[in-house]
């Protein structure tokens, strides 16, 4: 009895077989751990970005929420003074007050006496600030605006 496949049953052909199946499967191995240690270091990535973001928006929305809640404790403080202001208002001596302090109005009986103050004198000017107001009138106007009015509210330094 001959064996055909007598070759493959001496142990030097047979450890070179099994060596190349084992290399073939080490190597689809180390393939397949490399694809998956790059796939959990994108998932890595992807949770810490996601992370930094997300404790930024929640430190951003904070900052609105305290921000929102000084806006309505103002608005709170001034509808309480306007409550107030309108409590005052609607009664008859505040009425009375404003008539007679803001509107110059009389009582019946009363009269009603304006005392005018004179403006203050102004003091007199030096022939230096003649000149210089000569000049703001005259010349600089003319130069500087010669087809407009002159402007009482333009000043020159």
């Amino acid at each position: 009895m001959t064996l055909e496949n007598q070759d493959t049953i001496t142990g030097d052909n047979l450890r070179q077989k099994t060596r190349t199946i084992q290399k073939n499967k080490m190597r689809k191995n180390k393939v397949y751990l490399s694809f998956m240690t790059i796939v959990l270091l994108l998932c890595v990535f992807q949770i810490a970005y996601s992370a930094i973001l997300n404790t930024s928006k929640i430190v951003f929305y904070r900052g609105k929420i305290i921000k929102a809640r000084e806006l309505k404790e103002a608005a709170l403080q001034k509808n309480k003074r306007l409550k107030n202001e309108l409590d005052n208002f609607n009664s008859t001596n505040r009425v009375e007050s404003i008539a007679r302090n803001n509107l110059k109005m009389a009582g019946e009986s009363e009269v009603l006496v304006i005392i005018n103050t004179p403006d203050v004198e102004a003091k007199p000017k030096t022939k230096k600030e003649k000149l210089i107001e000569f000049i703001k009138k005259n010349i600089v106007d003319k130069v500087i605006h010669p087809n407009q009015e002159t402007n009482p509210d333009f000043i020159l330094p």
